[in-house]
């Protein structure tokens, strides 16, 4: 073996006598010892030397000592207890010596006492021999007088006294140390029968009271002596009494030690309250006594003064005719006993002020030793029992002047002052704000010259002092090694910071903080110590002060917390925590395994382990709490270096998971390794080096052992799961995932031997639940760990887990168990949170992995599908959602009554919530589950229930979106409306800046059941208040936006269009956004004006509130200022809802909806002077733009017009006058481009003409060349739309030309892709022809309709067909001749007129859409719709046609030959598509679509006269077969 081998060998052999013998002594404290084993004990002791003669000696060294001097000590104390003198004792108060074991055995006494002679040499044998001595002379009290003596003698020679003191003190502090305990229960029952015994004369009176101050320290003693205070130890009491107050100290010394609880501390105060003798010494006999002849008793003849003190101060009157026993009188002399009452407490004041009158004189120092023992019991009463502390105010207050003038002399008693400190300490613990004060003005703690207002002067101590105290401890504790005041100081500086929380006098605690920071914790280490175990306290109360600093919030700047921060960041006092944290796991080993094993809390070991664990816990927070920053401080760095030849602090931390005999040492050190893994940029793994394997194994068998401690086992998986995200290395390290040898290309893996994952697999097993290997805390950590995988997307873990039997069973187990209900829960609430957040855990991982199946793999797994499908099956899904409801009710209460859990109730929430959407989204509807998440949200309105009300707002829209099938098909579906129209008042009463995503949410939920109950045909009775609610919040939005508006502008925020509608301004700031709550509330009132038709509520509501004002006034100055584009969008909606009822209309006209709209339009667009196809956008019509909110303001013209007819007919007329060149560029524009954005406003502006075309006289009147250029941009229009239709592909070439945006590009085209398979590109091609076909589909619909629009508009330019057919008297100047006659093709040249042939051609592509139609494969509502919107067509077409046809044979100005010629083409062309379609009715087609979607013809009604033959027919075939029968003529 080496040499450091052997020594470790050594100190085992020593630890294990020295637990031999603890375990001998402890045994004999309750069994009795034979005569005989004494005697062997005593021979083997002897032979050993009291463990000073050991085998290998010369292995001892002095890191041993202690070991040895245990040794010792358990040696001397079984001899001594071995002697029973208890007993002995017991049974010489009752006579009754013949009992006791040792009367019986004289042989053994008479050896024992030729043994015990040889005794001497060695400290060790004084409490043996004096416990023989009171065997001997209890049982043989005439034998042997001289050996007894003699014995005895040569114990007290030995110090036998100061040797109990040491040993006493050196077995450690009683309370969980059972062999102190213990030990002190032998010496006491030793020392009252030596006290009992003797004269206290003949014995070390000084030592034996310390032998008994550290007996009596054993709070059941204390409690025993006061049970017969006048026996044994009590005899020594009544002599202290009898010597106070001339010797105070012995007193206080013994009343202190007996201070154990609040009893104690009763007694003691009472004693001390009800002193019956003073005791005084004179050197002479004064003159004012009265003494009888033999001088034994003596009488005062005057009162006296016992203190010189001044007037009004506290003193003590001793009163005339007092009595006084001689207790020693004669030329050396007196010592009288004065029978005089008086209290204590109050002398002890007297002392004190007699100090503050001396401190600067010679007799400082013998005040300062009488005043100590009053501090020190003053600190042992007010530290036992607070109550007392009023009583004790006359002492407590002048403590501080008292600190205040001995800090001051020039060699201050630090004894005294380190007492007083310490009294401070306790008062600070009750009373922060007034000990701070009161020190304040005291100069002994550190301060600051000038106010602190910066981090940089805090830390540069610039104008900081370090007080009397930083003088003391340069100029008299460092030179003596001695730091009692440092102690002192450093606790009452913990009690204050502690005390000050959140206080803003903090901030006066900066330099005594800053003085920790700089001036000791750097080059503690490098002070004189006299006293072993000093400096570590040292270290430990100035790390715990630093923790308790750090724990402070942030309420001014600059703060305890963020000095402390800073200064451990980037100073030295950073360096040495690390230092401290450095010591490592063997360092910590050797000295535990220097100590004796039962020395309790206050051994070198233990202290050493709590001055690491601070080190952590410091630097933690540090780390913690330290703000962002791109530099890395010079902590973080000491922290993350790597250093060569395992000199790396990664690696020290991490290998503190070998320690094992304090648990929270390795957690803290993990805690920390995952707070480094976090923040550091660095690999654990790659600091491990070669030690990474071990670790990992260390790690994984404390993570599997069932009785380890809980907490570790936790910090390890969190660690873990912190790893999974930030140390891919470590990570793999402990998944130690194999790959199984398969087929080629394809891999599969199995767990490793050392893999983590089965541990997490045998936590989450179903079966283990409950187990106490496996509490909540720890399921829940397994469960975090494994959602980290999925989260973090760890395959090949993920892939080795769902293989596993049983997975998912015993993952989805604890959601199939019923909770305790929230309201009656009577257990902690952190357990049945616990139980929550592992639900949490469990939901998402349910939740990612359902992700996860459908983006890789298209589908669910069976396995997945299965278990959600029991979970469905059993009703889980409702009562999760009845349980989520009832939580949310209870944290509300809660909340109310200032318990707060709303993080857990939220994360809970959350899961369930995504669980919820996907399901409904991947599996299967879930609609049941509705019922009881809409009710929920009635909940009190608390912040918390607001969030929580937030989030399942959002719930509530993706359900209803999923569900809205369900709803409408299902009869029963719940009441949503009610509790969400209760929802809204409560939201709209609340805070509206925290309130402002809610009110969104809710008022799309709103929309979303108003359109479903819509559908239904339900009656809404919440319909009114809905009205009053909404119709406010918009009023005060649209003022609201106006002011902002205003702002903006103001700002300079305008965004100018550059090239008329093809540029879309930014959206405007906070008011105006798509979901925004003044958009989504003028969404939810044009629902609600659509629900109640007739009018019967918002008419009385808008009469109440100024709505239409406060929308046209936000609409006209956006519009001016091209701002708020959502919210135009809005109101332009809910305007044209309105003006779809007569009501609505005279309402939106009468608010003045013309002046505020036809002006402000202008700004929205630019008319091009160059090409009309620059002007128009060629964006979606979907899409929010100006260009909507143009076709938008002429679908509400066109509506006003259409609802109010005549009444609104000058409005109309200004509107189309003063955009007159916006709509003639528009009517030619759909020439160029086909756009769907471009068609719909052309659609717009046609439907908008139709409606006007209606009023041709007065339009004629006021806008005759408009009128006339409309009429000629009307027929080039059915010309282009006529050439479009027909030349399906010069339509497909222009599209992809000209508009290839409009086309959805193709799905599967990217750039940079692998090439595909040729299956691949052939479904790709597939699928982009298919695109093409529904774009070009759509273009055709969206020509069709303006072609069917612009005929039905010509019809009112063109005379009736009835009038001109039978009335010959007709004014045919009134009408102009719109076509020229021509029968040719169409053309695309806007050169050639529209002509007769445009016509026909135009019935001609419209009867060939129609067979398409039928035989294309659509849907029945495409099918139906296109083709009665091609017989609209067509029945429009042969309405102009004949109405122009008769109007120019009727025209006088029209040549002969070109009415023949009209005659017979017409009569060829009509009698051929009458043919046509004849056919096609045949076949069966829709009747006259007139009445449905667009506005009916002003065709003839068949004549009652008409044939048989025409019944079936439409009418208008017939009117055009009557046509043809006039022109055959």
């Amino acid at each position: 073996m080496t040499e450091r081998q052997v020594s470790r060998w050594f100190l085992q052999c020593l630890r294990e006598q020295s637990l031999l013998l603890e375990i001998i002594f402890l045994y004999y404290a309750y069994f009795e010892m034979s005569p005989s084993d004494l005697l062997s004990f005593t021979k083997m002791f002897k032979e050993q030397g009291f463990g000073l003669r050991q085998t290998n000696r010369h292995l001892v060294d002095k890191g041993m000592d202690a070991l040895v001097d245990r040794i010792g000590y358990l040696s001397s104390l079984i001899l001594v207890e071995g002697m029973d003198i208890d007993f002995l004792h017991k049974c010489a108060l009752e006579d009754c010596t013949e009992q006791h074991q040792f009367s019986n055995a004289p042989d053994v006494i008479k050896e024992m006492g030729q043994l015990l002679l040889t005794f001497g040499d060695i400290p060790h044998h004084g409490p043996v021999l004096l416990a023989w001595v009171l065997l001997s002379h209890t049982l043989r009290p005439d034998e042997s007088s001289p050996v007894i003596r003699r014995i005895g003698n040569t114990a007290l020679q030995l110090g036998v006294f100061k040797y109990l003191s040491t040993m006493l003190k050196g077995l450690g502090v009683s309370g969980n140390n059972c062999t102190a305990s213990t030990a002190k229960m032998c010496i006491y029952g030793l020392l009252s029968f030596v006290i009992t015994s003797f004269e206290e004369e003949s014995l070390q009176c000084s030592h034996l009271i310390d032998a008994a101050c550290e007996v009596l320290s054993a709070p059941n003693l204390a409690e025993v002596f006061w049970e017969m205070p006048n026996m044994g130890l009590g005899m020594i009491l009544d002599s202290a009494v009898g010597m106070f107050p001339h010797k105070i100290g012995p007193l206080l010394q013994l009343l202190t030690a007996l201070l154990s609880n609040k009893s104690t501390v009763k007694k003691v105060y009472n004693f001390l309250d009800k002193m019956s003798f003073y005791t005084q010494v004179f050197k002479h006999k004064p003159n004012d006594i009265i003494s009888k002849d033999d001088e034994t008793l003596w009488r005062r003849q005057t009162p006296k003064l016992l203190y010189p003190l001044g007037s009004g101060q506290a003193n003590l009157w001793m009163p005339q005719g007092v009595l006084g026993q001689v207790m020693i009188g004669g030329d050396q002399g007196y010592v009288v006993r004065w029978d005089y009452s008086y209290s204590s407490w109050t002398l002890f004041t007297c002392e004190v002020e007699m100090l503050l009158h001396v401190v600067s004189t010679a007799d400082v120092i013998a005040h300062c030793a009488r005043v100590k023992p009053i501090l020190d019991l003053v600190h042992k009463v007010i530290s036992t029992d607070w109550t007392v502390s009023d009583c004790l105010l006359p002492l407590t207050s002048r403590i501080y002047m008292l600190l205040q003038r001995l800090t001051s002399v020039i060699n201050p008693p630090v004894d005294v002052i380190a007492s007083c400190v310490n009294c401070l300490s306790v008062l600070a613990a009750r009373m922060p704000g007034k000990v701070w004060s009161s020190l304040h003005h005291t100069g002994f703690l550190p301060f600051a010259s000038n106010p602190l207002t910066s981090m940089a002067q805090c830390v540069s101590a610039e104008g900081m002092k370090a007080g009397n105290y930083g003088n003391l401890l340069v100029q008299i504790e460092q030179p003596r090694g001695e730091y009692a005041v440092t102690i002192a100081f450093l606790r009452l500086i913990t009690t204050l910071v502690k005390g000050q929380l959140g206080s803003t006098q903090n901030k006066g605690l900066i330099p005594c903080v800053l003085l920790v920071l700089k001036e000791m914790l750097p080059t503690y280490h490098k002070w004189r110590y006299n006293t072993y175990g000093v400096r570590e306290r040292i270290v430990v109360d100035r790390l715990f002060s630093l923790s308790l600093s750090l724990s402070l919030s942030r309420c001014s700047t600059p703060t305890l917390q963020s000095l402390c921060i800073y200064s451990l960041a980037n100073t030295e006092a950073g360096q040495a925590v690390v230092n401290i944290m450095g010591v490592g796991v063997d360092t910590i080993d050797v000295v535990l395994a220097a100590q004796p094993s039962s020395c309790g809390s206050e051994g070198p070991g233990q202290i050493l382990i709590q001055t690491v664990k601070l080190a952590f816990s410091v630097t933690n927070n540090v780390i913690r709490l330290k703000p962002p920053s791109d530099v890395v401080s010079p902590l973080e760095q000491a922290l993350t270096q790597h250093g060569g030849h395992g000199n790396n602090l990664i690696v020290v931390l991490a290998k503190y998971i070998y320690h094992k005999h304090d648990p929270a040492l390795p957690r803290l050190a993990i805690q920390l390794l995952k707070r480094l893994a976090t923040v550091a940029p660095m690999s654990v793994y790659a600091c491990l080096g070669s030690d990474a394997a071990a670790i990992r194994d260390a790690f994984l068998t404390r993570l599997q052992s069932k009785t380890e401690d809980m907490r570790i086992k936790v910090m390890i998986l969190e660690f873990l799961t912190v790893a999974v995200e930030t140390q891919p290395g470590l990570i793999e390290l402990f998944l130690n995932l194999e790959v199984k040898d398969g087929n080629e290309g394809s891999k599969e893996f199995l767990l490793g031997e050392w893999s983590c994952l089965h541990v997490v697999l045998d936590l989450i097993d179903s079966k283990q639940q409950g187990k106490y290997w496996c509490p909540p805390l720890l399921h829940r950590a397994a469960l975090a760990f494994l959602l980290a995988l999925w989260q973090d997307r760890r395959d090949s873990a993920i892939s080795v887990l769902r293989a596993k039997e049983r997975f998912w069973e015993n993952l989805t187990t604890p959601l199939f168990g019923t909770l305790t209900p929230p309201s009656d829960t009577t257990e902690v609430f952190s357990d049945f949170y616990l139980a929550l957040l592992v639900i949490y855990k469990i939901l998402s991982i349910f939740s990612i992995f359902i992700i996860f199946n459908c983006t890789r793999l298209g589908s669910l797994e069976q396995s997945l599908k299965d278990g959600l499908q029991k979970f469905s099956n059993a009703r889980r899904f409702e009562y999760w959602s009845q349980y989520v409801k009832s939580l949310v009710c209870h944290v509300a209460e809660m909340e109310e009554e200032g318990i707060c859990y709303f993080p857990e109730t939220q994360m809970l929430i959350s899961a369930w919530r995504m669980l919820l959407i996907l399901s409904t989204s991947h599996v299967f509807p879930l609609f049941p589950t509705f019922i009881s998440l809409s009710d929920f949200l009635t909940t009190p309105m608390s912040v918390p229930c607001l969030r929580l009300g937030s989030m399942m707002a959002t719930l509530l829209l993706i359900l209803l979106k999923q569900w809205r099938g369900c709803v409408f098909i299902d009869t029963t579906a719940p009441d949503i409306l009610s509790p969400l129209s209760l929802i809204l008042e409560s939201v709209l009463q609340a805070d509206q800046q925290m309130m402002e995503r809610t009110k969104a949410k809710i008022f799309s939920a709103l929309i979303s059941v108003l359109q479903i109950q819509g559908l239904n045909g339900g009656d809404i009775s919440q319909l009114p208040q809905l009205l009053l609610s909404v119709c406010e919040t918009v009023k005060d939005e649209a003022l609201a936006l106006i002011d902002n508006t205003h702002h903006t502008i103001q700002m300079g925020d305008a965004v100018e269009d550059e090239d008329s509608m093809e540029t879309e301004s930014a959206r405007g700031p906070q008011k105006d956004q798509r979901d925004g709550v003044c958009v989504l509330a003028l969404h939810l009132a044009k629902e609600l004006c659509r629900t109640d038709e007739d009018g019967e509520h918002w008419v009385s509501v808008m009469r109440k509130v100024p709505v239409l004002p406060s929308v046209l006034s936000a609409v006209e100055l956006s519009m001016r200022s091209k701002h708020n584009l959502y919210f135009t969008e809005a109101a332009l909606h809910l305007l044209l809802t309105l003006a779809r009822t007569p009501q609505g209309a005279a309402a939106v006209a009468g608010a003045g909806v013309i002046q505020t709209i036809c002006l402000p339009l202008l700004s929205v667009y630019e008319v091009s002077s160059n090409e009309a196809s620059q002007s128009f956008s060629r964006k979606s019509q979907d899409s929010a733009c100006w260009p909507g909110v143009y076709r938008l303001c002429m679908s509400l013209m066109e509506s006003l017009l259409k609802t109010l007819r005549y009444n609104f007919i000058n409005e109309a007329l200004d509107f189309v006058g003063v955009h007159q060149e916006r709509i003639l560029q528009c009517l030619n524009a759909v020439r160029t481009v086909q756009s769907l954005a471009c068609l719909d406003e052309a659609d717009h502006t046609v439907g908008f003409l139709l409606q006007l075309s209606s009023f041709c006289k007065e339009w004629q009147f006021h806008l005759p060349a408009l009128l006339r250029d409309i009429q000629v941009n009307l027929c080039y229009l059915c010309q282009t739309c006529t050439y479009l239709l027909h030349s399906k592909k010069m339509l497909h070439h222009y599209l992809q030309a000209k508009n290839g945006e409009a086309l959805p590009p193709a799905p599967l085209h990217r750039t940079q892709r692998p090439p595909q398979t040729p299956s691949k590109e052939a479904a790709g091609g597939g699928e982009r022809e298919e695109a093409e076909q529904k774009a070009l589909l759509a273009v055709q619909c969206s020509l069709l309709k303006i072609l069917s629009k612009t005929l039905a508009t010509l019809q009112h330019f063109t005379p009736d067909c009835c009038q001109i057919l039978l009335d010959q008297c007709m004014d045919l100047a009134e009408y102009r001749t719109l076509f020229v006659l021509s029968f040719t093709t169409p053309a695309f040249d806007p050169d050639v007129a529209p002509s007769f042939g445009t016509l026909l051609a135009t019935i001609n592509v419209a009867l060939s859409m129609l067979s398409e139609v039928l035989a294309q494969i659509v849907s029945y509502s495409v099918s139906l719709f296109l083709r009665s919107l091609l017989m609209f067509t067509m029945e429009n077409c042969f309405y102009v046609l004949i109405s122009q046809a008769a109007r120019c044979l009727k025209d006088p100005a029209f040549l002969p030959r070109d009415k023949q010629r009209l005659k017979q083409e017409l009569s060829s062309e009509l009698s051929t598509l009458l043919s046509s379609l004849s056919r096609h009715f045949r076949r069966g087609s829709p009747s006259s679509p007139a009445s449905g979607i667009l506005p009916s013809t002003q065709s003839k009604p068949p004549t009652p006269g008409s044939k048989g033959s025409h019944e079936g027919q439409e009418p208008f075939i017939q009117l055009v077969q009557a046509f043809v029968r006039l022109v055959q003529r």
